[in-house]
């Protein structure tokens, strides 16, 4: 099955409340297993996602993005949310899905941005768990 990235709806919310300070603020990645339903509709922050994944070479929470850089594409007016790629090193996981989210210290007000799914689980044993952000990057933002 095909890897496939989603935007939470409610996103857009806190982008638009400036809850999401992209750039400024701690993003980070976290690791989640297949129990976790995402709910592009319903979950809003970190407090909202379950099933974060366990083992050797993984901190809870996940792992801080660097280089996060946004871009604007004017002839498809698509703002584009990227960062460096993401690595867990000598990691013992498995693990269905990818959420990005702001870090501000407390899962209830900590804004998720989006998610990827694997499409299937996806193990590491002792090496390095990377996920490669596609040349879409985590996010891209198109106005119509």
């Amino acid at each position: 099955m095909a890897v496939s990235s989603h935007l939470y709806g409610l996103a857009l919310k806190s982008f638009a409340t400036a809850a999401v300070n992209y750039t400024g603020g701690t993003v980070k990645a976290m690791l989640c297993t297949s129990s976790y339903v995402p709910d592009q509709d319903a979950h809003q922050f970190k407090s909202d996602v379950t099933g974060e994944v366990t083992g050797t070479g993984y901190t809870a929470g996940g792992a801080a993005l660097t280089t996060k850089t946004l871009t604007y594409d004017a002839p498809s007016n698509t703002l584009t949310l990227d960062a460096d790629d993401v690595t867990w090193a000598a990691a013992t996981i498995t693990a269905r899905y990818l959420v990005f989210y702001v870090d501000t210290g407390t899962a209830s007000t900590s804004p998720l941005i989006s998610y990827v799914d694997f499409g299937a689980d996806v193990t590491s044993a002792g090496a390095a768990f990377t996920y490669q952000l596609p040349t879409t990057g985590l996010a891209q933002i198109t106005a119509a």
